[in-house]
């Protein structure tokens, strides 16, 4: 792992646009045609799975890198994009454990939601970071967190939660474990617009690398990982060398203020948690697709075609 930028991931999809987008926003095709569907009552919005995505953070000189992920090209959602370690919500996830830091009571207040759910986002997000990325956010007690996880008893353990075959409760019993709750750190909430085929409440959280711990590509999503600086993936994004989609960067550019990984989690606690899903309306002739509060990523698109009206200019930037 390095702290150097991800390296290019080639262009992102143009799917025939001879210019390409400006910058490494993830934007596909069929989005055009699915969001005319959706504005004439010709297509019923699929309901989004909770899921959780962790930004992990390691202190490194001039500030935190972060450890992201990208998925392989042949993925059916976001092929090639850069992202975070994470994923769907696992019914199981609700069952009740070991438990250290603020209690699901108290994560049911932070998020607006009950203690199940609340439950079931925290261990989502601790399982989905030791199923993704090799690291365990649980420990023997209150004040501990386990050192090392890349024997061959623990990666049978692994293979076995991402199979389904084990439930990350079961889990950490057996391992005489407590999911340490404290160490995360409510970020943002975003979830996927309605015009998707697949949707997504997803929760994003920060945590610090586990002392003694380290990341490993261990997910079958991903054909490469980095560790990178906040600033460092954001200028390749902006320069159109690496896919991301829009929570993914937005959450980059939050994160660059931040000098340590404590700080960050330390902001955490006052991050606004309000929602972010975009929104389509018809202006002039065009489709305007705005995410509330994140003015960059406002797409006007061409109703007769695929490509996004703001792409066409010699400038090729956004027009939000």
């Amino acid at each position: 792992m390095s702290s150097s930028p991800p390296a290019p991931a080639g262009p992102p999809p143009s799917d025939g646009r001879k210019d390409g987008p400006a910058n490494g926003q993830w934007y596909p095709p069929q989005w055009p045609e699915r969001i005319r569907a959706l504005a004439a009552g010709e297509l019923t919005p699929v309901t989004p799975r909770r899921a959780a995505t962790v930004m992990l953070l390691r202190d490194a000189r001039g500030g935190p890198d972060v450890y992201m992920l990208r998925r392989r090209a042949s993925m059916a959602f976001a092929g090639g994009a850069y992202a975070y370690p994470g994923g769907s919500v696992d019914p199981r996830d609700t069952r009740e454990t070991k438990w250290a830091g603020p209690t699901a009571a108290e994560w049911a207040d932070r998020f607006g939601t009950d203690e199940a759910t609340a439950r079931s986002i925290v261990c989502a997000a601790v399982r989905e970071t030791f199923e993704e990325a090799g690291v365990l956010l649980a420990g023997p007690d209150a004040r501990t967190v386990v050192a090392d996880t890349t024997g061959d008893d623990w990666e049978e353990d692994r293979a076995a939660l991402v199979a389904r075959e084990l439930s990350f409760a079961d889990f950490l019993a057996r391992r005489g474990l407590a999911l340490r709750s404290d160490l995360l750190g409510a970020w943002a909430r975003w979830i996927t617009p309605e015009f998707e085929e697949r949707r997504y409440d997803t929760w994003f959280f920060v945590a610090a690398l586990p002392e003694g711990q380290r990341t490993r590509n261990a997910s079958t999503e991903a054909d490469r990982t980095e560790w990178v600086r906040p600033g460092d993936a954001a200028d390749g994004y902006d320069r159109g060398e690496l896919l991301m989609m829009p929570p993914t960067i937005a959450a980059l550019r939050e994160l660059r203020p931040y000098g340590t990984a404590a700080a960050a989690l330390d902001a955490s606690v006052r991050r606004d948690l309000t929602p972010v899903i975009a929104r389509a309306r018809l202006e002039d002739g065009q489709i305007v697709l705005t995410w509330p509060g994140h003015d960059e990523f406002t797409k006007r698109v061409d109703p007769e075609g695929h490509r996004p009206a703001d792409e066409r200019t010699d400038k090729g930037t956004d027009t939000a």
